[in-house]
C-alpha cells in the first residue's frame, strides 16, 4: 500500500463517517421557498431533506468553481493553441528548407 493511498484512507474515512452522520441526523424535510416577496403564499416552493439541500449546494458550488476555472484559464489554452500553430508552421518551414537544400546539393554535385 502506498503512502498516498494510506493518507487517502486516513482523511477520507473520517470525512465519510461525518457526512453519513450528518445525513442521518438531518433527515427531516424542510420547505425551501424561492419567492422573496411573499412568506405566507410563496410562488415557488420545494420540499426536500436538509441533507439533500446540503449536497445540492456543494454540487452547484463545484460546478460554479469549475466554470470559473475554465474561464480563468482561457488565456493559457489560447497561448497553447497559438504555440501549437507556430510549431506546425515552423516544422513545415524546416521541411521545405531541407527540400530546397537537397535540391541545391543535388544540382551542384560535381560529376566525376
Amino acid at each position: 500500500m502506498t503512502f498516498r493511498r494510506i493518507i487517502n484512507w486516513v482523511v477520507g474515512l473520517p470525512i465519510a463517517v461525518i457526512v453519513i452522520a450528518f445525513c442521518v441526523a438531518n433527515r427531516q424535510w424542510i420547505e425551501i421557498s424561492f419567492d422573496p416577496f411573499s412568506r405566507t403564499t410563496p410562488f415557488a416552493t420545494m420540499f426536500m431533506p436538509l441533507w439533500a439541500l446540503f449536497f445540492v449546494g456543494i454540487f452547484f458550488g463545484m460546478i460554479a468553481g469549475w466554470i470559473a476555472c475554465w474561464f480563468a484559464q482561457g488565456k493559457w489554452r489560447r497561448a497553447a493553441k497559438e504555440a501549437r500553430s507556430d510549431l506546425q508552421r515552423v516544422q513545415a518551414e524546416v521541411v521545405s528548407l531541407k527540400r530546397e537544400r537537397q535540391d541545391r546539393v543535388g544540382i551542384e554535385a560535381p560529376t566525376a
